[in-house]
């Protein structure tokens, strides 16, 4: 393993650092292309400056991606707006960055005969259609400019390794959750969200009745999955679901946390959000096939999140 060189966009944000954090233990040489628009330089700070290279600069400018993209021989593309809202809001913007970017990568991956590239995909691409679980053979159908984006970029990537040359994996991450997500968004994703009020003894908001259930998985699970299929010989042209394989509710989350904390803090519930999604489970068999399984569990998680985050907060095991 290693001493290969490996761009990573995104590298400064929530899942991308980690990758980059992992990528450096194992010895790669690591490049960061991210413009710290929703990135953070602390999130890679605990990493030595001897062991990255770090570009500034957005995944929408062609000639910048094909000059981080130099002398690199694997892309793992994180960078993304990673907002259902914001891209109702602005379809145009966010569709340069998220679908524009990643044909950006892609066409400056084929100039610059990058082995893989692997893609940080979405199960948003499977839009609201009920069946459960959610299988990669079942047909797409995105309700949101984000889901579009993400699906349009997923088949644009099987183009280019179909007939172009470039070997390409798509990961469709589930509600991935861990160290680092940042809750002062409110795109966030809901546990950052709950562990900061519950840190401040604040009852989270659920939007609805709560009964509305996701598959969590955690960072740490997610980049795991993206080293196995960086090499895996079985995972060029392909599509994988990286989730639990478990239904967790947003009532379950305030259950666990008050369970955790000691606390009882009732969940306020607001109107639902419209085109949020009721209930989404991945099947992960297929990636499973390569060797992969989640190890943490969403207690495993949420107690790490707050230990990590709660001065003086005594948290159960």
């Amino acid at each position: 393993m290693g001493k290969s060189t490996v761009l990573v966009t995104g590298g400064c944000g929530f899942i991308g650092s980690h990758i980059v954090e992992t990528l450096v233990q194992k010895s790669y040489r690591v490049r960061i292309l991210d413009n710290l628009s929703t990135g953070k330089l602390e999130n890679i700070a605990s990493i030595s400056k001897q062991d990255i290279d770090l570009l500034i600069g957005d995944v929408a400018d062609l000639s910048t991606v094909e000059e981080a993209m130099q002398g690199c021989e694997y892309v793992f593309h994180e960078a993304a707006i990673a907002s259902v809202p914001k891209s109702v809001n602005d379809p145009i913007g966010t569709g340069k960055v998220n679908y524009g970017g990643t044909l950006n990568v892609l066409e400056a991956a084929r100039k610059h005969s990058i082995r893989r590239v692997v893609f940080a995909g979405s199960a948003a691409v499977y839009g609201s259609e009920p069946t459960l679980p959610k299988q990669e053979s079942m047909a797409a159908n995105p309700i949101t400019p984000y889901g579009v984006d993400k699906l349009g970029s997923e088949l644009m990537g099987h183009f280019y390794a179909r007939t172009l040359g470039v070997e390409f994996v798509c990961l469709r991450y589930f509600n991935v959750f861990g160290l680092r997500q940042d809750p002062s968004s409110p795109y966030s994703g809901a546990i950052s969200i709950f562990c900061d009020r519950i840190r401040q003894g604040l009852a989270p908001v659920i939007y609805g009745d709560g009964l509305q259930s996701r598959d969590f998985v955690h960072v740490s699970d997610v980049v795991k999955a993206n080293l196995i299929v960086l090499e895996h010989p079985q995972a060029t042209g392909k599509s994988f679901n990286v989730g639990c394989g478990v239904a967790t509710s947003l009532l379950d989350i305030t259950n666990i946390l008050n369970d955790l904390t000691g606390q009882n803090l009732q969940a306020i519930h607001q109107e639902p959000r419209p085109g949020d999604i009721r209930h989404s489970l991945a099947d992960n068999t297929t990636l499973r096939t390569l060797g992969w399984s989640p190890q943490i569990s969403i207690r495993q998680g949420l107690a790490e999140l707050l230990q990590t985050s709660v001065a003086n907060l005594k948290v159960k095991k």
